[in-house]
């Protein structure tokens, strides 16, 4: 099922599309998440990293459980946007020689994924609040809040110590 294709007749298949394209990002941050570790050099950062690992692996199973509580298979639709934002992490990080710039680079591609996964919860609640969803709605804005939280960390890292050293 592709977005805006013929699958997609109403706002609750709009919904489950959604779900299956929250699904899949989280998968792939938890395997991308480990790399951006071992690179950071920052302590902050890795253990900002580390926290967000254990955090996605959280909201995955909460994902789990709103797939059972719509009586769904738990599955994923590639997200074209998450492999970019990933890609283009892998990328600055692979051309970085200056340990305290590429610190800043994974910094900013980290927060370009909290902003995606913000995005994201944010527009699963809102829908399902139309669609009568609450159960669901209650373990999206748990993540959402945790997404918000991590944002707010890597902003703060940013501003304490990983640009000053950058620049």
């Amino acid at each position: 099922m592709g977005i805006f294709t013929k699958d997609i007749h109403t706002l609750e298949d709009l919904f489950t599309h959604q779900l299956k394209d929250i699904y899949y990002a989280e998968h792939r941050i938890t395997k991308a998440l480990p790399k951006m570790i071992a690179k950071a050099t920052s302590p902050a950062l890795k253990q900002g990293f580390e926290t967000h690992l254990a955090e996605t692996e959280t909201q995955i199973q909460r994902l789990d459980r709103v797939f059972s509580m719509l009586g769904l298979k738990a599955e994923s639709v590639t997200c074209k946007a998450i492999d970019g934002i990933i890609a283009e992490a892998e990328e600055v990080a692979g051309e970085v020689d200056d340990k305290a710039v590429l610190d800043a680079g994974l910094l900013a591609a980290a927060q370009a994924v909290e902003h995606y996964e913000i995005a994201r919860y944010g527009t699963l609640v809102a829908w399902g609040k139309r669609l009568g969803h609450g159960d669901a709605v209650a373990l999206f804005e748990q993540s959402l809040a945790e997404e918000k939280a991590t944002d707010k960390k890597l902003t703060d890292i940013a501003a304490g110590e990983v640009n000053r050293k950058a620049a």
